[in-house]
């Protein structure tokens, strides 16, 4: 092999090397801009889901609101008590909870109404963390699996599975925390019911 052939093939071979190396940071789940400003941003909407939903009274600036005791957020305040949330991060939230008396139905199984309460607002979260905005629910469907008894402790995750325009798609699933068992999975399609950047010149 003559010197010139051997140069130009360790060329390629180093120029090869440069081309994987990343030069940006990857988007994170869910479609979010990690880069620059939309990572700071990233971590404040992540914040904020994990603070809701261990206190539905939190707004979306983050604090608490005296006058959200009650009206639309009480049933979030009954269905999400006791909600501890063991993993945040753009486009995915895990969190646990206990099944409670105020929550259980006359034979004392979860009252599958208080199940898609918990779905609804694992939902509205998980969008939280790609979207920052308010939403409002296009499309809701949940199937049930197994009942899960007074005093049962279950794990909720949230996953945002598809991003479209104006429409963020997020998937729940429930499962009994002990055994792993199927309790029920939730899926949404939702849109921001304020304007961001995603849906400013969206055509949906």
């Amino acid at each position: 092999m003559d010197i010139r052939k051997r140069g130009e093939m360790e060329e390629g071979r180093t120029s090869e090397q440069r081309s994987q190396r990343p030069n940006a940071r990857p988007a994170a789940a869910g479609g979010v801009d990690m880069g620059d400003g939309g990572e700071s941003r990233a971590l404040r909407q992540v914040a904020v889901a994990r603070k809701w939903l261990e206190n539905p009274r939190v707004g979306y600036d983050g604090g608490v609101a005296a006058h959200a005791a009650g009206g639309s957020q009480e049933l979030s305040c009954v269905a999400l008590a006791g909600a501890r949330v063991s993993v945040a991060e753009p486009g995915r939230v895990v969190c646990s909870l206990r099944v409670r008396a105020p929550v259980a139905d006359a034979e004392g199984s979860w009252h599958t109404g208080a199940i898609a309460a918990v779905v609804d607002c694992v939902c509205s979260a998980v969008v939280h963390t790609v979207v920052g905005a308010p939403t409002a629910t296009v499309h809701y469907s949940l199937s049930y699996f197994s009942p899960a008894d007074r005093d049962t402790e279950v794990e909720v995750e949230g996953r945002v599975v598809s991003r479209k325009g104006k429409l963020t798609a997020a998937t729940v699933e429930v499962r009994k925390k002990e055994s792993g068992e199927l309790v029920a999975v939730g899926r949404q399609w939702v849109t921001p019911t304020w304007p961001t950047k995603a849906n400013k010149t969206s055509k949906l």
